[in-house]
């Protein structure tokens, strides 16, 4: 082998361990920078929240929220469907700045890395915003709608857009490292383990990328499409589809070990929880799904009264989920018996996030919630 050669295959190691470095990173209790809380979209939260929760503060923001919030350094980020990406103030709720993006944004959550909030817009724009003051960092243009949330590893950050591209980005410049093209519009947030990012995609696949070159590692048929994103842990990844089914898959087999099928043909739009021997979804037939990781079996559900397409969070044996019906559910985890509930009075299609001893979640009425 060459010296050129040599060097190349050293920095490629270097990034890659860089890379897995940065995601493996154990989570602190005071901080939920990005969708799910972990580069791995593992849905999991270690913080102490109080028992029973009650609610500390509200923010109204002008616009109905469908993404889930980012904490850190002491702040609530939250975009709502104006357009307006709020940071507020974890203690008191208060506003600290507002950032237009010109656009609606709709799913695409806001990632805090380093000092900068990273999220997404129907324009098809990302955006880097400086966390402390409100101002844009940068811009990058896609050619589609971005639903998807971004999410980064080390000096890198990965979001999904209509375009059909999952687009790795330059953290501090926005510039483009590589776009990798699927066969259909990238609606999930992109997880990332080790190396991989992972995409599961309206092009009815599960496809594994290299985080460092953008080359495809495999694809796995999903046989439908999907809106939810993978959750992946343990060489293992999870997700529900358009088709009414829950995967499990070994990816290190790159084979499925098993499928869920709910009794009511509606789709899995919520992505999964996973803590310990479980994982915990919701789906459109009104149902929380609780499963067990190694087989698929339900070890329970939980029925409310409209479609879960919140995510779960779950914060040692508790789960809280939100419901269209308008209700913020803590759950058992062992069980699946109710422990509590929360009356917003609008839909909750936005994922619960918790730090700092706090649980945040918007509605559809663009009511932010704090509860401690």
């Amino acid at each position: 082998m060459t010296k050129v050669a040599l060097r190349a295959a050293a920095m490629a190691l270097a990034l890659s361990s860089a890379l897995a470095l940065g995601q493996q990173a154990p989570a602190r209790p005071d901080v939920w920078p990005r969708f799910r809380g972990s580069a791995a979209l593992l849905g999991v939260a270690d913080t102490a929240l109080a028992k029973p929760l009650e609610l500390a503060w509200t923010f109204e923001a002008k616009d109905g929220i469908v993404s889930s919030a980012a904490i850190a350094a002491g702040s609530v980020y939250v975009a709502s469907r104006d357009g307006v990406l709020h940071a507020l103030d974890l203690a008191t709720g208060k506003s600290r700045w507002q950032y237009s993006t010109n656009s609606s944004v709709e799913e695409s959550s806001p990632a805090v890395r380093e000092g900068v909030v990273y999220v997404g817009d129907l324009d098809g724009v990302v955006h880097a915003v400086d966390a402390a003051t409100g101002k844009a960092r940068w811009t990058f243009k896609t050619e589609g709608e971005i639903h998807s949330s971004p999410n980064w590893s080390g000096d890198r950050v990965f979001i999904g857009s209509y375009d059909e591209h999952l687009y790795c980005l330059a953290a501090a410049t926005g510039a483009l490292l590589w776009k990798f093209r699927t066969a259909g519009p990238v609606h999930c947030t992109p997880a990332i383990d080790k190396d991989t990012v992972y995409v599961s995609g309206c092009d009815e696949h599960l496809r594994g990328i290299d985080t460092a070159t953008g080359q495809e590692r495999f694809a796995l048929p999903l046989g439908g499409y999907t809106g939810a994103s993978a959750a992946v842990t343990g060489g293992e990844a999870y997700v529900g589809t358009f088709g009414n089914e829950v995967f499990g898959f070994d990816l290190s087999r790159r084979t499925r070990r098993w499928t869920y099928e709910a009794g009511r043909t509606l789709p899995f739009y919520s992505s999964a929880a996973v803590a310990g021997d479980r994982l915990v979804l919701g789906g459109r037939d009104k149902i929380v799904h609780c499963l067990a990781r190694s087989t698929g079996r339900a070890l329970w559900t939980f029925p409310t009264r409209a479609r879960v397409d919140s995510s779960p969070l779950i914060v040692g044996s508790r789960v809280f989920v939100g419901s269209n019906d308008g209700n913020l559910y803590e759950l058992d985890l062992a069980a699946g018996k109710k422990v509590w509930e929360f009356t917003a009075g609008a839909p909750l299609s936005a994922s619960p996030a918790a730090a700092g001893g706090a649980l945040i979640i918007g509605s559809q009425n663009g009511t932010v919630y704090c509860l401690r």
